[in-house]
Formats: structure tokens, C-alpha cells, sequence
């Protein structure tokens, strides 16, 4: 059932996951803005243009992946996990599955979570929800509405954000593609993972789930990872930025569970 990636963008994604992390661009932070006012016209997008756009890249990337169909074993275990969670933070969420060789899963600006069949593949139900929590934090911290906003006012999309004076520019398929890159593959400083970890935690508290599932998950990383070797990066390596602080966070996470009287679950 699994599938390669079949648009450029998403090529990207893939290349993300056998490079070094330091090789990773960063939501093309590089790319320099032309002209001042190119920088002052983009910095007067809305919040509601800005959810448009990201809205638009999430349907671009529906459109040029393998989504599971409703009769899917991994839509029905998504679906399964997920009942009754229909928001976070007033955000509207949404879930879908990519059947496709990376081990990743990401939530978007709007509530749009698509979680990848490979790491359905790897983790059990208590991991696979606390990772999809961990990345649900990053929305209701507004992690992910800031990071994009930062590829708006620097990526691609600038230069037709700028040239629309103001409104609402339409955006062309292959930006909405890069669009769509930011969002996969974004990276987070380590206060936005701990914060991330945090509200993903409170999160799953709120929605009937076992917390256990987040330290259970980054444990199963720190594993591969360790077996792997340095030299494969992964969704492990775009989370954690050093060995010593997913240690850190690791401790710190099982604490607050104990603390709470929170059982772990049993190994299945």
C-alpha cells in the first residue's frame, strides 16, 4: 500500500529524510526579499488570506498524494483514534493519511493533520496519538501560523502577495506546492517543541487519551535513531534538535505523567 511521493514538492519531503538535518533548508529562509516594499505590502496579509493560503496548499497536497479512501485500513485506525476529537482550541481539525515510504506526520494553520502510513506502520495506537497531539500543540500554540507566515513573507508566494497591492493575490500551483513543503517539513526551535510538548499533553488529557503515548513515542525514535545511526535523519531528527535535550524532554514528560497518577500503558 505504500507509495512514493508523486509531486516535485513532496520529492523534497523525501529528500528530507536521508539528508543531514543541518542540510535541511529551513522554510527557505535564504531566499532574500527583493525590495523593501515587497516587505512592508506582505507584512499586511490578514489572517484570513493567510488561513486561505494555507487551506489552498493543504488541498494542493490532498491533490498530488495517495489519500487513503474511507475503506483503508489506515483511515479506518486513524478514524478509529481520532473519534470525537473535532477541534482543538476552537481550530476545526481535520485528519487524512498519506500512504507514502516517509515516516512523518504534521497538523497545519487550519486544523488540517496528515499523519504518513509508514509511521502508522511503526508505532501502536498510544504512540501514533501522542504524536499526533505533540503536532496538534504546534496549532494551538500557533506555532505553525507563525512558521508559515514567515515562508509568506519570505518564500515564494512574496512576490505575487506584493504585486496584488493589498489583496488577496491567486496563487500558481507550483507555489502552492512550496507552500505545501513549508508546511510538511517545518522545524521548530526547542522552547516551540517543549511548548508543543506541553500543550499536546493538556490536549490529550482533554480529549480521553493517554499521554504515555507522547514519551512512549519519542522513546521509539531515540531507538531507531541509535540503530540507524547518524548518518539517516528522519521525523525523530526534525523534532529533536540534540541527543542531550530529547533525553531532557523524554524525563521531564514522563514526570508530569507520574506526577498526574497517570498509568503507562502496557508494551502490546
Amino acid at each position: 500500500m505504500r507509495r512514493r511521493i508523486k509531486a516535485a514538492i513532496m520529492a523534497a519531503v523525501v529528500a528530507m529524510a536521508v539528508m543531514p538535518m543541518g542540510a535541511n533548508a529551513q522554510f527557505n529562509l535564504g531566499k532574500a526579499i527583493n525590495a523593501g516594499v515587497k516587505g512592508v505590502q506582505a507584512l499586511t496579509i490578514s489572517d484570513k488570506d493567510m488561513a486561505n493560503y494555507s487551506h489552498e496548499s493543504v488541498q494542493w497536497m490532498d491533490t498530488h498524494n495517495k489519500v487513503s479512501d474511507a475503506n483503508s485500513e489506515y483511515t479506518k485506525r486513524l478514524n478509529r483514534l481520532t473519534e470525537g476529537i473535532t477541534d482543538a482550541d476552537g481550530i476545526p481539525l481535520n485528519f487524512k493519511v498519506y500512504e507514502v515510504i516517509d515516516v512523518n506526520a504534521f497538523a497545519c494553520p487550519d486544523g488540517s493533520v496528515r499523519v504518513f502510513s509508514s509511521l502508522m506502520d511503526i508505532m501502536d495506537d498510544d504512540e501514533l496519538m501522542g504524536i499526533i497531539g505533540h503536532e496538534i500543540g504546534h496549532v494551538t500554540k500557533r506555532h505553525s501560523k507563525k512558521a508559515f507566515k514567515q515562508e509568506l513573507l519570505t518564500g515564494a508566494a512574496l512576490d505575487a502577495i506584493s504585486s496584488a497591492g493589498g489583496t488577496a493575490a491567486a496563487l500558481s500551483s507550483s507555489v502552492l506546492g512550496q507552500l505545501g513543503q513549508a508546511l510538511a517539513s517545518a522545524k521548530y526551535s526547542q522552547a516551540q517543541e517543549k511548548e508543543a510538548d506541553d500543550a499536546g499533553y493538556e490536549f490529550l488529557v482533554a480529549k480521553g487519551r493517554n499521554p504515555w503515548g507522547m514519551v512512549m513515542a519519542f522513546e521509539k525514535f531515540r531507538d531507531m535513531e541509535a540503530k540507524a545511526g547518524s548518518g539517516k535523519a528522519s521525523y525523530f531528527q526534525r523534532m529533536f534538535s540534540s541527543h542531550p535535550e530529547t533525553e531532557a524532554r523524554i524525563k521531564r514528560m514522563t514526570k508530569r505523567c507520574e506526577k498526574d497518577g497517570i498509568a503507562r500503558p502496557a508494551k502490546k
